[in-house]
């Protein structure tokens, strides 16, 4: 875990007004001067942040509420992520006719019902940015609007010094892409549905944007994080998102999921 010294918090928080200090203290991942992180704030949000522990197993975060991917290395884990991805069923690819981002809501809405994070005033970027990030860096006078961060990128084993001024240097990926899951049944969802997965964090990883970028709609047998240690434990979350919205993957990349994990 990368942290950062006091004083540079101290600068960090210069000049911010001292109410603003003390209600960023009560968001996770956010640092003031000394160096403190609390709890959360009223209502849904991130309960952990990765500034206050280690990335998380995909296995023990099925609701996607916690930081980070953290490799599968155990033959017991590594057994346990082979008997997830073997639930997940399989058909061929429909047609990608009449996708658009816009068929899954508006972006990164707080109105999707029945997520984590939703209606607690802050868009679902910054929250996933807020949940995987370190020193964190509000825009003064919010809660909410991530400026700055630290991110270890788990698709390329990078570090990643964030700030919104560059801001597609890091993306939010979809693990399970949305046109894949048009393709595979959820062009008849309702619109809400849709818009459900589209801000479910369980589906969601702030990463590299280069990488992001080269993944496109890819599925496991077409793209995986270039940082082979992660591998097992990002199709175990592609498993996840398709069991909890019932959305089968292609043959190929059942095949392809089950061999990450040594299947």
């Amino acid at each position: 875990m990368r942290g950062r010294s006091s004083s540079v918090g101290a600068r960090r928080w210069a000049g911010v007004p001292v109410a603003v200090v003390a209600a960023l203290a009560l968001v996770p991942g956010c640092r003031a001067a000394g160096g403190d992180a609390a709890g959360g704030p009223a209502g849904p949000g991130p309960a952990t942040s990765a500034a206050a522990g280690h990335a998380t197993s995909p296995l023990a975060d099925p609701d996607g509420t916690r930081p980070g991917l953290a490799p599968l290395t155990t033959s017991a884990d590594r057994a346990a992520a082979r008997a997830l991805i073997a639930r997940v069923t399989t058909k061929g690819r429909g047609p990608r006719t009449g996708y658009s981002r816009e068929q899954f809501g508006y972006a990164w809405t707080d109105s999707a019902q029945g997520v984590p994070y939703a209606h607690n005033g802050c868009d679902t970027r910054d929250d996933v940015l807020r949940r995987d990030g370190q020193d964190v860096v509000f825009r003064a006078g919010s809660t909410c609007v991530v400026t700055s961060m630290t991110l270890d990128d788990p698709y390329t084993g990078k570090v990643i010094d964030w700030t919104k001024q560059h801001a597609a240097t890091v993306q939010i990926d979809h693990v399970m892409p949305l046109s894949y899951d048009w393709q595979m049944g959820a062009a008849r969802w309702t619109r809400a549905e849709r818009e459900r997965i589209a801000n479910d964090p369980l589906n969601l990883m702030p990463v590299d944007g280069p990488a992001n970028s080269a993944k496109g709609d890819s599925g496991p047998a077409s793209w995986l994080p270039p940082n082979k240690a992660i591998r097992c434990a990002y199709v175990v979350r592609f498993a996840q998102v398709s069991l909890k919205y019932a959305l089968p993957v292609t043959g190929p990349d059942k095949a392809m999921m089950l061999r990450q994990c040594g299947g």
